[in-house]
């Protein structure tokens, strides 16, 4: 059912991404008094088709959803009779050719401000930034970073959600240097902690964002205490119950749960001295550790669960929504940060700074598409806006056979008086179709990497 509801969001959300592309060409090749003759969303045999107008323009909704075309009149590709010549497409002026070419990324951007718009008047859901975990050594720790900190702002920007706080962490990150936090602490006071940011390369390797920085976000069971113990475990066996509070293992102090697996992972088959607390009370016990082989190594495990604490959970849901206005402003904001950001971090992937695993494919986005989907249709309007935008950016890249190469060669064109000569076109869009190729390949190869481990 997983795979199911990924696949048909993933062939709605491209179908519906290719139209609003494909639309803004033909749209304004329309307004140009160009003559269309073909709209096609996909590609290959056609599936449905119907002819419409007075032009008899031909609507298709073709086979392989991962692309579109619009065909327009041009007597380089057949001959057009004299009487159609001005509505040729090569035969208009270099502004209304760049004009239509440039529509189509346009109207990605547009629908990127149309869809965050919507997701802010719905209402953003997230969790609030606070930290459940630390890791040792890692950027938080050396940052003064502890648990139970709640980041009210990263630089001079507020963060709401936990999406916002790692959002606003990457984009101060692609400067290389140093970021002050300000969180409220356990006591709940406002202290500034720091994040060294400077290793751009660290930071954009491939994995999550807080994964690299060393922060386990709070979740409803990150609290120290035992759930559901497995009857024949070694907890169970040691005389621990369910609901007991772990205060301290061999005198080091135990304050999250995911200290405490790390505790007993690194002592397999071992004995464990604890202080726990139960109904209120203080009580010592020793427990012996069990293990089992994870990725060739033993780790101790003592057959225990975490306790859900559900009340603390849904406290701790956040969410962020504006009225029509303020949620166009924010429409228009976020569509600017995400295609800047989006920008930066494709230069740092040349400079080598970024890794290339960065890069996801269809597969990748079909996963994220069903999880969106699952969660939400606020959720999914913001994967949609996205994907939008991205879509836009990578179509104004200057490869021939994409928007960017068209929009490169009508430039040469106003430079130098004439077009680019049919030879230069021909290579150039070889070159693009080699380009294009590697591209797609390496973002299958990176989305089967992932499948395989």
């Amino acid at each position: 059912m997983t795979i199911l509801i990924s696949v048909l969001a993933f062939i709605a959300a491209i179908g519906l991404l290719v139209t609003v592309h494909e639309f803004g060409h033909y749209w304004v090749a329309r307004r140009c008094g160009v003559r269309v003759q073909r709209f096609s969303v996909g590609f290959g045999r056609p599936l449905w088709s119907w002819t419409l107008g007075r032009d008899r323009t031909e609507y298709v909704i073709a086979a392989i959803p991962l692309g579109g075309y619009v065909q327009m009149l041009d007597d380089r590709e057949a001959p057009v009779p004299e009487s159609e010549r001005h509505r040729a497409f090569n035969r208009q002026p270099v502004g209304r050719r760049m004009a239509i070419v440039a529509a189509g990324p346009a109207a990605n951007f547009l629908f990127a401000i149309l869809a965050y718009s919507l997701m802010f008047m719905v209402g953003v859901s997230g969790i609030k930034p606070v930290v459940g975990y630390v890791e040792p050594g890692s950027l938080a720790a050396e940052g003064g970073f502890q648990a139970r900190d709640r980041i009210v702002q990263v630089g001079d920007t507020e963060t709401v959600t936990w999406e916002l706080a790692a959002l606003n962490l990457l984009e101060q990150g692609l400067d290389g240097r140093r970021v002050e936090v300000l969180v409220e602490d356990a006591q709940g006071r406002e202290v500034l902690r720091s994040l060294d940011l400077s290793d751009r390369r660290r930071l954009l390797d491939d994995g999550p964002l807080l994964d690299k920085l060393g922060i386990v976000p709070w979740h409803a069971w990150s609290e120290p205490v035992l759930g559901e113990l497995i009857p024949t475990g070694a907890a169970a066996r040691g005389g621990l119950q369910s609901g007991d509070r772990i205060i301290q293992a061999d005198s080091l102090p135990i304050d999250s749960w995911q200290s405490w697996v790390a505790h007993v992972q690194a002592r397999p088959d071992q004995a464990i001295q604890l202080w726990i607390e139960r109904d209120g009370r203080r009580e010592f016990m020793v427990i012996h550790t069990g293990s089992r082989e994870v990725n060739g190594e033993r780790v101790g495990l003592i057959g225990a669960y975490p306790l859900v604490d559900a009340e603390a959970a849904e406290a701790m849901r956040a969410q962020v929504r504006h009225g029509p206005w303020t949620a166009v402003v924010q429409g228009i904001e976020r569509t600017w940060d995400m295609s800047v950001m989006t920008l930066r971090v494709m230069w740092r992937l040349l400079t080598g700074e970024a890794a290339v695993s960065n890069i996801a494919g269809p597969i990748s986005i079909a996963e994220y598409a069903g999880v969106t989907a699952v969660i939400g249709f606020s959720a999914f309007l913001g994967f949609l806006a996205i994907v939008s935008i991205s879509l836009g950016i990578i179509n104004l890249l200057p490869i021939p056979v994409l928007d960017g190469g068209h929009l490169l060669y009508y430039c040469v064109e106003l430079i130098k008086g004439s077009p680019v000569s049919p030879t230069v076109e021909a290579v150039g869009q070889n070159i693009g179709i080699v380009l294009i190729g590697l591209l797609m390949t390496l973002a299958f190869y990176n989305d089967f990497m992932r499948i395989l481990g």
